[in-house]
């Protein structure tokens, strides 16, 4: 059974992973209006894998006994300034997205929720990679932007991206 803090935390942590699933569709939607497909493949391939992650943590806590609750989901910015801006957004977002998952993971090792912590092993590993995986762009968005050659280079790797569903939810699903 989850105690109420885990399990707020947790419901809290759905509603995160939903809104990081609308911001990178908003940001995909964003790229895709201004003829950069690949970046707008990744990114709606990168609000797949958010919403996954949801799905993930929504079964693990009917799993571990508690309610899921859908709480509101705040509005994505739909406008920015460059591609720069949502690669640097991104890196920042992922961030705040990797010290809500400590904060949960620091909450179960105090309770000894031992169950929780070790589920969250996870997505702390799944962090490593998102930050990863947006300081790499934005690396590489600034190292190649500049260049529409380089650019057009770089959206064309990025389309070649496909989503591979997280094997963890199919073995979760409710």
């Amino acid at each position: 059974m989850l105690s109420a803090k885990i399990e707020a935390l947790l419901n809290n942590q759905v509603t995160k992973e939903y809104y990081s699933s609308n911001l990178y569709r908003a940001m995909s939607s964003w790229f895709s209006a201004h003829d950069l497909q690949g970046f707008a493949k990744w990114y709606y391939i990168q609000a797949e894998e958010e919403y996954a992650h949801a799905k993930i943590i929504y079964n693990y806590i009917l799993q571990a006994g508690g309610r899921a609750i859908i709480e509101a989901i705040d509005q994505p910015p739909a406008e920015w300034t460059d591609g720069l801006e949502i690669l640097e957004k991104t890196l920042e977002h992922e961030q705040y997205v990797t010290s809500l998952i400590y904060d949960i993971v620091s909450a179960a090792q105090e309770e000894k929720d031992f169950k929780t912590s070790q589920f969250f092993a996870w997505f702390v590993d799944e962090q490593r990679e998102e930050e990863d995986n947006a300081a790499t762009n934005l690396g590489r968005y600034k190292l190649m932007a500049a260049d529409g050659k380089g650019l057009y280079l770089l959206d064309a790797e990025l389309g070649t991206r496909v989503y591979n569903p997280p094997a963890l939810l199919t073995t979760m699903e409710a």
